[in-house]
């Protein structure tokens, strides 16, 4: 911005000059005249202006038609004091006459626009082009210049007490702070810091939160930069980069740096067919170089976060350079507890909010996925004109969260909202009837993303291991919905492809994952290989023969076989209930904890005013492709045509 100002006033001087310039050379010439002739003019009342400049006059007279005429007269030196006496009796005899002694050197005035201006017009341009080339210079200079940032002690407020649900890892770095503040109380019994701390875990868990903590705690200098930014398209700017990042972490030291995503740069190396790309390797032989190799480094700790440590160098997390790796993984339920309170601290809460109910129906939720869900919760507050945000407004926020906004407009027929309903139900029936099952959270047959409807359970404990029986339990209720389909219709829909799909995931698991199989034991099918273009990704290479392929099948077969005939026969035994909620879904749209539990207790619900149902024609809705769904342990969400459930559920 500088060096356009720079330029913009050159080029309006520039202007200037040549705008002067050409007035000056387009003055009208003006008429010589005698001496005699100026005087003949003055006593005739003429002259219109004189200027004596020292041996020369001029001015301007009227001529015979009154338009004016410049003249210029000229007198000798000794003739000087008679013109001023002569004008100075002319208007003592009553002659208007205009005389003005202003003696001046013309010379000056013509050095002045034609030698001074434009010489200093030419230096003022040069000075700018030697500025401007220097300063490409100096860019040219600094293309290897780290392009990190120092962040000063006070410039980030974020502290250790803005980060919730990963205690562990704060407990880890706060370590590494009280190092860099007091270094004496680690080493009077010999022990050394860790040279990096690997910050690994999936994306929105907060790693970068926890940089910016560590950079609001320690009053040490703070360079915090990108993986993206070491690599270039020219080679060796990368290396360049980390050797200049180093050095004024040396300067400063001690001193933290941070680098975020640094899979964009430690990628393994020879990762590719036909070599791999020469500056990002560069790059990363200088980062290694720097944080073990023949200099010392004390007293600057290396930080960085990635969510996929399996496409890094085993070089790069090696004892010596990353000695640490902090795990931030996603929150249990008093972390998404603690969390929601520390964001639930920037809204209007209602006074007694229920944060614990919204953390246990979150499971898998990250800390960015509660911050969303709070402030989806604040523009629906907002939308209706609330001044604190409810507990509706929460659930609904936690729905949009995970599925989506409801499509109240979607046009369904009266025949597929019937056939959702017994689908959902047959979900919650399953679910009820499940010994030590997940409770039954919420029902809906309102479209919401690409579902039709769906069914939200709540663990009633967070389990982070399953058992076969629970695992099967969740078969069970998977199976649900395609269950009373055919009991209550005489056949099925499309509706179930995602619980199918999701169900075979889990007994697949099962099978060659868990050694949950009888016929094959406790082996594991399949072993992780890695795309040599794709960076490691997590696929499985068959390690087993086609009669074990077989048997596999038909182990996968019969687990689902044998849940699916388990789900027919309870949904026939619970058919009363399944008609009951189902009925109850059709008149409500939605059914709430409560609500279901007193249809599941035989009981009667209060009567409700009908709402008016514009998705009442003929008009079949498209049925939507379902989302491929990690299909993992634990899924609550059950949907009739619809997406996977959350991402991290």
């Amino acid at each position: 911005m500088r060096n356009l100002g720079s330029v913009t006033l050159w080029i309006l001087i520039f202007f200037v000059f040549i705008l002067l310039f050409m007035t000056y050379q387009k003055q009208e010439k003006p008429e010589k005249i005698a001496l005699l002739q100026w005087k003949d003019y003055g006593t005739a009342g003429l002259l219109v202006s004189s200027t004596d400049m020292g041996g020369k006059i001029k001015g301007e007279y009227l001529k015979e038609d009154d338009t004016k005429q410049a003249y210029e007269t000229q007198y000798l030196a000794d003739q000087g004091e008679a013109v001023l006496l002569w004008a100075t009796e002319a208007r003592a005899e009553g002659v208007e006459f205009n005389y003005v002694q202003k003696p001046k050197n013309p010379l000056l005035q013509n050095l002045l626009f034609t030698i001074f201006i434009p010489i200093l017009l030419i230096v003022g341009l040069w000075m700018l082009l030697m500025r401007q080339l220097q300063g490409s210079g100096n860019r040219a200079m600094s293309f290897g210049k780290s392009k990190a940032k120092l962040v000063q002690e006070g410039q980030v407020k974020v502290t250790f007490d803005d980060v919730a649900g990963v205690d562990e890892a704060c407990e880890e770095l706060h370590e590494v702070v009280e190092y860099l503040k007091d270094p004496k109380k680690f080493s009077r019994l010999g022990g050394k810091i860790p040279k990096g701390v690997l910050l690994v875990g999936p994306p929105g868990t907060g790693k970068t939160l926890l940089a910016k903590a560590i950079a609001g705690e320690a009053a040490v200098p703070f360079f915090s930069i990108s993986g993206s930014d070491f690599v270039e398209m020219f080679v060796g700017v990368g290396a360049s980069r980390v050797r200049d990042l180093f050095e004024q972490a040396k300067k400063a030291k001690p001193a933290i740096i941070f680098i975020d995503e640094i899979d964009a740069v430690g990628r393994s190396r020879f990762a590719g067919i036909g070599g791999s790309h020469d500056e990002r390797e560069q790059t990363l032989n200088q980062l290694l170089v720097e944080m073990d190799g023949f200099s010392e480094n004390e007293g600057v700790i290396l930080i960085a976060a990635t969510n996929r440590p399996d496409v890094l160098d085993p070089a790069l997390l090696r004892p010596g350079r990353f000695d640490r790796q902090v795990m931030v993984d996603l929150p249990d339920v008093r972390g998404r507890e603690a969390i929601l309170k520390v964001h639930s601290k920037n809204v209007k809460l209602e006074e007694g909010a229920d944060l614990e109910t919204i953390a246990k129906a979150t499971p898998g939720f990250t800390g960015a996925d509660l911050a969303n869900l709070l402030n989806e919760a604040a523009l629906l507050s907002a939308r209706y004109n609330h001044d604190e945000i409810l507990m509706p407004e929460l659930d609904e926020a936690r729905d949009r969260v995970i599925m989506g906004p409801e499509r109240k407009s979607m046009v369904i027929s009266e025949k597929e909202k019937r056939v959702t309903a017994y689908h959902e139900a047959g979900h919650a029936v399953i679910a009820h009837a499940t010994p030590g099952g997940d409770e039954v959270h919420k029902i809906t047959i309102i479209p919401r993303g690409r579902s039709l409807g769906a069914t939200w359970t709540l663990p009633k404990e967070e389990n982070h291991s399953q058992t076969r029986q629970e695992l099967m339990d969740v078969l069970y209720r998977l199976m649900g919905g395609r269950a009373a389909e055919e009991i209550e219709f005489g056949e099925f829909t499309s509706g179930a492809a995602n619980d199918i799909e999701r169900a075979t995931n889990i007994a697949h698991r099962m099978i060659c994952q868990f050694g949950m199989s009888e016929r094959l034991g406790p082996r594991a099918f399949g072993e992780p290989s890695g795309h040599v273009f794709l960076g490691k990704e997590m696929t499985r290479e068959r390690n087993y023969s086609e009669e074990t392929a077989t048997l596999i099948d038909e182990e996968i077969k019969r687990l689902i076989d044998d849940a699916y005939a388990h789900t027919i026969k309870t949904i026939r035994e619970k058919r009363e209930m399944l008609t009951v909620v189902s009925e109850a879904l059709i008149e409500r749209e939605t059914l709430s904890r409560a609500e279901f539990a007193l249809l599941a207790e035989g009981k009667t619900l209060p009567p409700v005013e009908k709402k008016d149902d514009k998705t009442k024609t003929e008009t079949p809705a498209e049925e939507p492709e379902p989302k491929k769904g990690p299909g993992l342990l634990n899924p609550n969400i059950d949907s009739l045509g619809g997406p996977q459930p959350h991402p991290s559920t």
